[in-house]
C-alpha cells in the first residue's frame, strides 16, 4: 500500500488525526520487508514524530532457537547435519519450518532448493526482487560480488561496475536495513575508537546460497540434474561453507563471550579485524578479534573443514599474529573455533588458550 500509491502516507495521516486516535484502544502496526522504506518514509517523516511507540526489527533466531525450532519440527540429526541446514537458511524462522524431521539434510536442501516446487528456488524471485522493485538488477550486482567474501567500498564499486559515489552507499545502506548485508568496521587498538575503514558482508546465508547454486543453475534444476546430487560435490563447497559457517559465529558472538568467560561490558570492540599494509607494517585479518579492557585480545580464528584440522592452523595463526601490530603493553591471546574435529598434534601443541568445537552448540 505504501510504496504503490505516493500518497498512502497523506491519506493515513488525515485519517488517523480525524478518526482512528479517537480510539485509545486501537493500535496500528506498520511492518514490511522493505525496512528502508519505512525508515524514509515514517521513521524520518516529520509527520509522525512523537506519535511511534515502538520501532522493531526482526533478526533471525540465534542458534539456540534455530536449533529448538528445528527439533520441534522433527529434525534430530547430528551437528554436522544442524550445520548443513543453518549453512543455507540461515536462522530465518519462515524456512527452518520448511525442514522436514524424517529427511536428512541433503534431502531437504534438494527439495527446497533444487527443485521447481521448492520454497527457496522461487524465494528469491519472490522476496528480493519485489524489495527493490526496478532497481533490483542495482541490488544483486552488488550482493553478487559480495557473495565471494568480504569487500571494501573500492572493491564493490571496481567489481560491480558501479561508480564509487553516494548512491552506492545509498544502495549498500537499503541492503543492511533489509538484513542482507553487515558493515563490519575495523578499529584502532590503541585506544578502540571504531576506524573509517571497513568491509561489507554478505550475512545472509540463503542469500549467498543461491547466488552460488541456484540462480546460475535454474535451467539444469528444471530439468532435473540435480535430483540425486550430493550438495558436497558443488564447486565450491567448502569455501562457500566456510564463509556460511563464519557468518553463523558472527551472527552468535554472545556464545563466545560466555565461552571464554568474557563479560560483554568488559569489551572495548568487538568484530572481524583488518589491517592495510603500510610502510612499518604489514596487512593482516582476523577471522574475529575481540578487545578487552584488560588489553587482551582475543584473535579467533574460524574453521570449517570436512577433515581435522593439522598442525598447520597452528602455523597459519603464528603467522597472522606476526602481521598483527600490537600496542605496548597489549598481549594476544589465539583462539580456533572450528567444525570438523582438530588432530592430537593440534592440542598436544597447547598453542591454542581455547579450542571450540562448534557443535557443542548444535547438541
Amino acid at each position: 500500500m505504501g510504496s504503490k500509491d505516493p500518497n498512502f502516507l497523506g491519506k493515513f495521516k488525515t485519517a488517523w488525526d480525524e478518526n482512528f486516535k479517537q480510539n485509545s484502544s486501537l493500535v496500528f502496526v506498520l511492518c514490511g520487508s522493505i525496512s528502508a522504506w519505512i525508515e524514509d518514509n515514517i521513521l524520518k517523516n516529520t509527520g509522525f514524530v512523537g506519535r511511534l511507540s515502538l520501532v522493531l526489527t526482526l533478526k533471525e533466531l540465534s542458534l539456540k532457537d534455530s536449533v529448538l525450532l528445528l527439533k520441534a519440527v522433527g529434525f534430530q540429526g547430528p551437528p554436522m547435519e544442524m550445520l548443513k541446514v543453518l549453512a543455507v537458511t540461515g536462522g530465518v524462522p519462515r524456512y527452518l519450518e520448511e525442514i522436514r524431521g524424517d529427511r536428512l539434510a541433503e534431502e531437504n536442501i534438494r527439495a527446497l532448493c533444487f527443485k521447481e516446487e521448492g520454497v527457496l528456488f522461487r524465494e528469491f524471485q519472490e522476496i528480493f526482487v519485489d524489495i527493490f522493485s526496478r532497481r533490483c538488477d542495482l541490488y544483486q550486482a552488488i550482493v553478487s560480488v559480495l557473495s565471494e567474501g568480504d569487500l571494501e567500498l573500492s572493491e564493490i564499486s571496481e567489481r560491480s561496475k558501479l561508480s564509487k559515489n553516494g548512491r552506492l552507499s545509498e544502495y549498500l545502506e537499503d541492503l543492511i536495513a533489509s538484513g542482507f548485508v553487515q558493515r563490519d568496521f575495523t578499529w584502532n587498538l590503541k585506544n578502540g575508537e571504531p576506524s573509517l575503514l571497513s568491509h561489507y558482508r554478505l550475512s545472509d546465508n540463503y542469500l549467498r546460497f543461491y547466488l552460488k547454486y541456484i540462480e546460475k543453475n535454474r535451467l539444469k534444476i528444471a530439468n532435473q540434474y540435480f535430483k540425486n546430487r550430493s550438495i558436497q560435490t558443488l564447486p565450491g563447497w567448502e569455501s562457500i561453507m566456510g564463509l556460511q559457517f563464519e557468518n553463523l559465529v558472527l551472527n552468535n558472538r554472545a556464545l563466545l563471550w560466555e565461552t571464554l568467560h568474557i563479560q560483554p561490558e568488559d569489551i572495548v570492540s568487538d568484530n572481524p579485524y583488518f589491517q592495510r599494509p603500510q610502510v612499518r607494517k604489514q596487512g593482516c585479518q582476523v577471522d574475529y578479534l575481540i578487545q578487552v579492557r584488560s588489553n587482551v585480545l582475543y584473535v579467533c580464528e574460524i574453521k570449517f573443514s570436512k577433515n581435522p584440522l593439522g598442525l598447520s592452523i597452528v602455523q597459519e595463526l603464528k603467522e597472522k599474529l606476526e602481521k598483527l601490530s600490537l600496542p605496548r603493553g597489549y598481549a594476544a591471546v589465539p583462539v580456533l573455533i572450528h567444525v570438523g574435529g582438530v588432530l592430537d598434534s593440534v592440542l598436544e601443541s597447547e598453542y591454542f588458550i581455547k579450542i571450540i568445537d562448534y557443535a557443542e552448540f548444535l547438541n
